[in-house]
């Protein structure tokens, strides 16, 4: 097995399994990235599966467009927002689909070339534009939005325990000129932050990358409408499979599908329920499955992953 130069698809066969694929059926694939588990999928339904791939990055759907071109008609190709999935599928004339994935966060090409602003080992431009033709940039997060909504953004999307050290310290340093690029913020966090937490394994501008680009690309938001629409265009025993990166991702993955599973959200002393609210899914992993100890090996990347399936009933 080599290393894909555009991204290394996590847990592929758990993934392609989760699924459930087969011959005939009509798969949408929000997240296509470099086309890694697409092509799995197209290949589990041989000989007339199709698969709907969207993506917001016009350079992974290139990629893609290369990676399955053996497939011919049988890939649909759609720049867009996994959020959109209802119109996106009834654009294309599809109105049920018999599985949905999402492979949450950010793609290894988008990490690895500097000038997309994502990474803070290579200076760049503050971006982190999933879609470069959105308005929003890091840059102007962190050079325009008022402290307390700047500190809200890296408390809650971050989880970082010292937000107000580090947003004092960007708004001393945005007073003085533009904080430009991802090496400029990251000396500026490591700089505001105790000496402890410098020693510690992962780097002291992780939590607040993380945040600037939730909030950037709207994800949280855009994951919630996606769950919640995408259940609706699934076939009776199609599949929702959902690969996420961090514990906010997760947690919202976790609550949804189960939320969904209960059906009822009537107060627990209600007699009888008014709400009906009826259950659409069960969940079918009520631990996540985890890469293993090899793939881990050979893509580091991937040791946060955790994928979540549940089957619309």
């Amino acid at each position: 097995m080599t290393k894909s130069t555009f991204h290394e698809p996590i847990m592929p066969e758990e993934t392609v399994d989760s699924m459930n694929c087969g011959p005939g059926g009509v798969y949408f694939d929000g997240t296509l990235g470099g086309g890694g588990h697409a092509y799995g999928i197209l290949v589990k339904t041989a000989p007339d599966g199709i698969l709907v791939g969207v993506d917001r990055d016009r350079d992974a759907l290139s990629e893609a467009r290369r990676r399955l071109n053996p497939f011919k008609d049988r890939a649909l190709f759609v720049k867009g927002n996994f959020a959109d999935i209802g119109n996106i599928l009834s654009g294309l004339g599809i109105e049920r689909v018999n599985g949905i994935l999402l492979d949450l966060g950010v793609s290894s090409h988008q990490f690895d070339t500097a000038d997309r602003g994502f990474s803070f080992s290579l200076d760049a431009p503050l971006d982190m534009r999933m879609d470069q033709e959105d308005g929003l940039t890091a840059f102007d997060i962190v050079n325009s939005f008022p402290e307390e909504k700047l500190k809200k953004i890296i408390k809650d999307y971050g989880e970082e325990m010292m937000p107000g050290r580090i947003v004092r310290a960007i708004s001393e340093r945005r007073r003085q000129s533009p904080i430009r690029t991802t090496g400029e913020l990251a000396a500026i966090i490591a700089g505001a932050l105790p000496v402890h937490l410098k020693k510690k394994r992962i780097h002291p501008a992780t939590k607040t990358f993380q945040a600037l680009r939730i909030a950037v690309n709207d994800e949280l938001t855009n994951l919630h409408n996606a769950i919640e629409n995408g259940i609706d265009m699934l076939e009776k025993e199609g599949r929702f499979s959902v690969i996420s990166f961090h514990s906010l991702e997760d947690r919202m993955v976790k609550n949804l599908f189960r939320s969904w599973e209960k059906g009822c959200i009537c107060p627990p002393d209600f007699p009888v329920c008014r709400c009906n609210r009826k259950s659409k899914l069960k969940v079918l992993t009520r631990k996540p499955v985890m890469p293993g100890e090899a793939e881990i090996a050979f893509n580091p990347r991937a040791r946060s992953a955790r994928l979540r399936t549940a089957v619309r009933i």
